[in-house]
């Protein structure tokens, strides 16, 4: 076994230990495989409970010190590629690692009640900020007559994203996914339960790999038959990570997403007539008269303002950014003036 068999490796020179990839977590304890084979291993605590280290996730690179008896040690976690997060459950606004390292965010609805295009807006921001390429791949194509009332809904929605319709019983639309499954290439499969991600997962491999649990056909929901992350290698070499289903996905920091998923709404921020326009009653709104001419559809922009809210703010942000450049030019006519 090579660790080259699981993607490309980053530079590890003059650092301790041995390189090996994460592929999957267990609360403290970690799956990985390196150039010895498999094996589980625990953080140091020195450098990760008492350093700057960051906590590994499905995916990760990291050194470790490998044991051929017991847990090996993990040392310290190498750098990212792409990196995939949401905003943890609870009250408490942390962030939560989904998974590192990968090519492209396969974001999974299937063709029924699971269908939702609001959902879709999340995992796009999301997709976008994690640094990777979107798809998204419409599953169950077997269960509805026309998919194309589906696609037509994702016109504004997934813009500039590819969109595959694909059915993991009959096969249909499967040859479209082929040139994501590339050797050496990770994609990370999100969904919430019951999209099918196992079966699409076995019907990419030929064989079955993963377990498939069944849904509730009153509300397509199903049970998680996928339990904790996993980074999975089929046959072909391609790597998958499939993460267990989702009920909550909360924004954290997400403002390069938002200009990515929703660049027909930021195309139109910045331009109203006063700088700290809410957007209500003030004269010369941007978004409000895009809205009244039909250039801006409404939701969007609700969705817009939902996501921007939960993600810290980003025409806060841009605001206080116009803010500090006038600020700039301000002191440089002052200091102009000074001099003559």
């Amino acid at each position: 076994m090579k660790l080259e068999d699981y993607g490309i490796v980053p530079n590890t020179e003059n650092l301790p230990g041995i390189p090996a990839r994460i592929t999957a977590q267990h609360k403290e304890r970690y799956e990985i495989v390196c150039d010895r084979g498999m094996a589980y291993a625990r953080l140091k605590t020195k450098e990760y409970y008492g350093g700057t280290e960051l906590f590994p996730t499905t995916g990760d690179y990291v050194m470790v010190n490998y044991l051929d008896t017991g847990d090996s040690q993990i040392l310290a976690t190498l750098p990212r590629r792409t990196y995939f997060s949401r905003r943890a459950p609870g009250s408490i606004p942390t962030e939560q690692a989904v998974a590192a390292n990968f090519d492209f965010v396969f974001i999974l609805q299937s063709l029924n009640a699971n269908f939702n295009p609001k959902r879709l807006e999340r995992y796009l921001t999301l997709a976008w900020q994690s640094g990777a390429t979107p798809v998204v791949v419409l599953t169950k194509a077997d269960l509805t007559s026309s998919y194309q009332e589906y696609l037509s809904r994702l016109d504004t929605v997934a813009a500039g994203v590819v969109v595959h319709v694909v059915s993991a019983s009959t096969g249909f639309g499967l040859e479209g996914l082929e040139k994501y499954m590339q050797p050496g290439k990770t994609l990370v499969f999100l969904g919430s339960s019951g999209v099918g991600k196992s079966s699409l997962v076995n019907a990419l491999a030929g064989e079955t790999v993963m377990a498939v649990g069944g849904i509730r056909e009153e509300d397509a929901k199903g049970r998680h038959t996928t339990t904790h992350r996993q980074l999975i290698r089929l046959p072909s070499g391609v790597l998958i990570i499939d993460t267990p289903g989702m009920r909550e996905l909360g924004m954290w920091e997400a403002a390069e997403g938002l200009s990515d998923a929703f660049a027909d709404v930021e195309r139109f921020l910045g331009k109203c007539r006063f700088s700290d326009c809410s957007h209500q009653r003030e004269p010369g709104c941007a978004i409000r008269a895009a809205i009244a001419a039909g250039e801006l559809d409404l939701a969007r922009w609700e969705s817009w303002q939902k996501l921007n809210a939960e993600s810290g703010g980003r025409e806060e942000m841009l605001r206080r950014k116009r803010e500090w450049a006038k600020g700039v030019a301000k002191d440089s006519r002052q200091r102009k003036k000074e001099e003559r």
